[in-house]
């Protein structure tokens, strides 16, 4: 490219087209822009990479969602005390104990992810997570092997926490960085349209199965049959993810030109997959990546995974009643999902956090109220309160936490923050309210804690960087079409003159 391209007078008509992308591109160090720092993404392949990590993030918590609808029959067989709480608490315990594990398995994959790919990561934690859950559902049970059966199913939950520590971090990171910069929160809304959809297929499969077999044959057989069927899911993921390229972030890292390119961000010479860097260099970044994470954690196990245990075990419905609720506003959320994804591109990451963290702090309590009261009108009114603030948070998440840490330790930082976080305030979730409620005899616990979460995600929200429609840090731009990458070029700003 002639030199004369870096030295163009701005296009005023392109400006307006792309004023985010500009101003970002302005800020940089050295704003020359040159058409091979451009990554010009694929449609097709975009599509792909969205399609297997959404799949793989919906079979992650279609696991995890069964777990949480079978607690009461799990409590059952694997911990006969005879006391209904303490089974519960003991089912919830084991249910927390693959959340102890994440951090670690985040730590590995983490790291992994940044020196290696992330789509060689990606295809093993779909592996070991099948594995997990598939051996779940092959365990005898408590009467038949006694002491044996807990621990066995303690050491399955920890294979599959340890899996999922690089699953969320990588598959976030993946999308993110196929997706053009304009569009970066549509695509990423799809990452959480895949554990809406894990939600709903378990809570459909559980509901089906509470329908058709009675108590006995649950216990006996019935609830290993949504743990077998993770196996072939498991390969149908695997086989998408396997077909994958590397995104191309990593692969412009990998040839040194994301560090070369003039239109990347000045970042640290810091080695790929160095952990002991990502703690030192970025802590200000994962701390609020916790805060965030952590507020945003608590808010949707709260819904999507305890409160049908809630409906039956404190409010005394039966078990099919609050999954069918919560299964028809989990579809309403998956038809509007990608509406909060694009909104985010059009306004903002932080708008749309903010709505949904105050929507938290404002509703919850009324909400709870409403779900307190008697019938099918109010609980449907109670929960879709939570699940609209809810979804503004699902809907923008995915392409939020990317952005705040750079190319070559995002997928290590993103992993060890987000599952430091999921560890310490997501999987605890159930168990800390049981225990509040039976500490404290008030049903309204839920709504306190969730109001609590909120606060703290209101001031992290606050303290956050605007990511919307600009390049993800350590990376050039990326872009849609040839059009728009020479849009990029023209309007430019011209260096200036010593």
């Amino acid at each position: 490219m002639a030199a004369s391209d870096h030295h163009q007078a701005a296009d005023p008509e392109a400006v307006k087209r792309h004023p985010t992308l500009f101003r970002a591109i302005r800020k940089r160090r050295n704003p020359r822009l040159r058409r091979t720092d451009i990554t010009v993404t694929d449609d097709r392949a975009v599509k792909r990479a969205v399609k297997a990590a959404s799949l793989g993030n919906a079979m992650e918590w279609f696991d995890f969602g069964i777990y949480s609808y079978l607690a009461v029959t799990i409590g059952h067989v694997f911990f006969p005390s005879g006391n209904e709480t303490t089974q519960l608490l003991s089912s919830f315990a084991t249910f927390a104990v693959a959340f102890l594990v994440r951090p670690l398995g985040g730590m590995f994959f983490g790291p992994m992810g940044d020196k290696l790919g992330r789509k060689k990561v990606l295809a093993l934690t779909m592996i070991l997570m099948a594995v997990g859950t598939f051996a779940i559902g092959l365990i005898p049970s408590h009467a038949t092997i006694g002491l044996w059966a807990p621990v066995l199913l303690i050491v399955f939950r920890m294979l599959q926490g340890f899996s999922t520590g690089g699953e969320y971090g990588g598959a976030s990171t993946f999308i993110a960085e196929y997706a053009p910069d304009k569009r970066r929160g549509f695509y990423g809304s799809f990452l959480e349209f895949g554990t809406l959809a894990g939600y709903v297929g378990a809570a459909g499969l559980v509901t089906a199965l509470y329908a058709v077999l009675d108590t006995a044959q649950m216990e006996s057989w019935g609830w290993r049959i949504p743990f077998l069927v993770a196996g072939p899911l498991g390969l149908v993921g695997l086989y998408l993810r396997l077909r994958l390229d590397e995104t191309p972030a990593f692969q412009k890292l990998e040839g040194g030109t994301a560090h070369a390119s003039e239109a990347a961000d000045g970042v640290e010479s810091t080695a790929k997959g160095d952990l002991a860097k990502i703690f030192r260099q970025h802590w200000r970044t994962l701390i609020l990546c916790i805060c965030l994470v952590g507020a945003y954690n608590i808010t949707d196990y709260m819904l999507l995974s305890y409160m049908p245990t809630y409906l039956s075990d404190e409010l005394g419905y039966s078990e099919t009643h609050g999954l069918l609720i919560l299964l028809a506003v989990m579809v309403f959320l998956m038809l509007i999902i990608s509406r909060v994804g694009k909104l985010s591109d059009r306004f903002g990451r932080k708008p749309l956090l903010m709505t949904g963290m105050l929507g938290f702090l404002v509703l919850s309590l009324p909400a709870f109220l409403l779900i307190r009261v008697d019938g099918i009108l109010p609980i449907t009114a109670g929960m879709l309160m939570l699940g609209l603030s809810l979804v503004c948070l699902l809907g923008t998440m995915s392409a939020a936490l990317p952005a705040l840490f750079p190319t070559n330790v995002r997928y290590g930082s993103l992993s060890v923050g987000y599952n430091l976080s999921a560890s310490i305030f997501g999987g605890t979730t159930p168990l800390v309210i049981t225990a509040l409620i039976s500490w404290t005899g008030s049903n309204l616990m839920p709504a306190y804690y969730a109001m609590a979460a909120a606060l703290v995600g209101v001031i992290a929200v606050a303290c956050m960087k605007e990511t919307a429609q600009q390049p993800l840090a350590g990376s050039p731009p990326s872009v849609a079409t040839d059009e728009e990458a020479a849009a990029l070029v023209q309007a430019q700003t011209p260096p200036p003159k010593f």
